[in-house]
C-alpha cells in the first residue's frame, strides 16, 4: 500500500471518529430532550439514554467488528479502551489535580471491574470465542450492575453519574432547558435519527479504515484496536475527565471512568456476542490473555494507588506511576505485534 492510499484510509478513520463522537452527542441530546418532554424521570434518562450514548462509539465499533468477523478489533477496542481509560486518562487527570473517590467506587465498582475482566478472559480461553451463552452471562451481570446503580442512586443522587459523564450532560441539559421547551418533537426526532445514522456510518468508516491500514502496514487488527481505535473511542472520556479535573470536579472522574469500563465489557461485548459470535484465531488467544491480564493489573494498580494514600485519593505520584505503566504497555504491544507479524 502506497503513502497516498494509507493517507486516504487515515482520513477515513478520522472522519469516522468525528462522526461517532458527534453522532453520540446528538443521540444523547435528542433522546434526553424527548424523555424530558414526556416527563421521564432524570434517573432513568441518566442510567439509560446518556449512559448508552456515551458508550456508543465503543458499542458501534465492536458490534460492527463482530459482524465482520474481526475479533481483534472487537475485543482489542474494548480492552484497549478500558486500559487507556484508567492508565492514560486517569493518570493525566491525577497529574493535574488529586482525584477523590467515593467509597462505593473504591470498594465495590473497582473490584467488580476486576471480576468481570477475569470472567471475560475465562470465557474467551475456554471456548476460543465469545458466543451467545457468554453474551447472556455478560448481560445478566449487566442487569445486576444496573439494579445496583438504581439502588445507590436512590440513596445518593450524587452517585448517579458512576456509569458515565452524566453530571456534565445533565448540567448542560439544565442550562438549555428553557431553549428545549420551544423545540418541536420533529426536531428532536430528527436530531435523534441523525445521531444514530452518524454513529452507524462512523463505525463502518472506522472499522474499514482500521482494517485496511492494518493490512497495508503489516499490523494486526488487535494492535489497531488496542491503540488507534481505543484512543479514538476514548476521546469523549478523555475530554470530559480532563475538563472536570480542571474545573475542580475531580471527584467525578474516577467514578465515570470505572463505570465506563463496566459498561464496555458487560453491555458492549455482551451485545456484540449476542448479535454475532466473536471467534478467536488460535494464534491470537495468548495475546488476548495477556491483554486481559493487563486490564486486570490496571484495576489493581488503580486500587492500590488510592487505598495506600491517607485521604484515599488518586494523587500525582499514582498518576505518574500509571502513565509510566501505560508507556511500558504501549511499547510492549507494539514490539509484540512487530515480532508476531514478522
Amino acid at each position: 500500500m502506497d503513502f497516498w492510499s494509507i493517507a486516504a484510509q487515515a482520513s477515513l478513520l478520522i472522519v469516522g471518529f468525528v462522526m461517532l463522537i458527534k453522532g453520540a452527542d446528538w443521540f444523547v441530546d435528542g433522546a434526553s430532550m424527548i424523555a424530558k418532554k414526556f416527563g421521564i424521570p432524570q434517573i432513568v434518562i441518566g442510567l439509560t439514554i446518556v449512559a448508552f450514548g456515551t458508550s456508543a462509539p465503543e458499542a458501534a465499533i465492536s458490534i460492527t467488528s463482530s459482524v465482520n468477523q474481526s475479533a481483534g478489533l472487537a475485543i482489542g477496542n474494548i480492552l484497549g479502551s478500558n486500559i487507556m481509560n484508567v492508565l492514560l486518562i486517569l493518570g493525566l487527570c491525577a497529574v493535574v489535580t488529586p482525584l477523590a473517590v467515593q467509597k462505593n467506587t473504591l470498594y465495590i465498582e473497582i473490584p467488580f471491574v476486576t471480576v468481570i475482566t477475569c470472567a471475560l478472559m475465562i470465557m474467551g480461553v475456554v471456548g476460543n470465542k465469545l458466543g451467545w451463552v457468554d453474551g447472556l452471562i455478560l448481560w445478566l451481570m449487566f442487569i445486576i450492575f444496573f439494579a445496583y446503580l438504581i439502588v445507590i442512586s436512590k440513596k445518593d443522587k450524587n452517585a448517579l453519574p458512576s456509569l458515565e459523564e452524566n453530571n456534565t450532560a445533565d448540567k448542560e441539559n439544565d442550562e438549555n432547558s428553557s431553549e428545549r421547551k420551544s423545540v418541536t418533537i420533529a426536531k428532536m426526532l430528527g436530531k435523534l435519527a441523525v445521531g444514530i445514522a452518524l454513529v452507524i456510518l462512523g463505525s463502518q468508516a472506522v472499522v474499514n479504515g482500521a482494517r485496511t491500514i492494518a493490512s497495508g502496514l503489516g499490523m494486526s487488527e488487535s494492535l489497531i484496536g488496542l491503540t488507534i481505535v481505543a484512543f479514538g473511542t476514548s476521546l469523549p472520556e478523555l475530554v470530559t475527565s480532563l475538563s472536570a479535573a480542571k474545573k475542580g470536579e475531580a471527584d467525578l472522574a474516577i467514578g465515570n471512568i470505572v463505570g465506563s469500563n463496566i459498561f464496555n465489557i458487560l453491555f458492549v461485548l455482551g451485545t456484540s456476542s449476542l448479535i454475532a459470535p466473536i471467534a478467536f484465531d488460535t494464534n491470537w488467544i495468548t495475546g488476548f490473555m495477556i491483554d486481559n491480564i493487563m486490564a486486570i493489573v490496571t484495576m489493581i494498580v488503580l486500587f492500590l494507588c488510592i487505598i495506600l494514600t491517607k485521604d484515599k485519593k488518586l494523587r500525582r505520584g499514582g498518576g505518574i506511576t500509571m502513565l509510566v505503566l501505560y508507556a511500558g504497555y504501549f511499547a510492549w504491544i507494539v514490539a509484540k505485534d512487530f515480532i508476531y507479524m514478522n
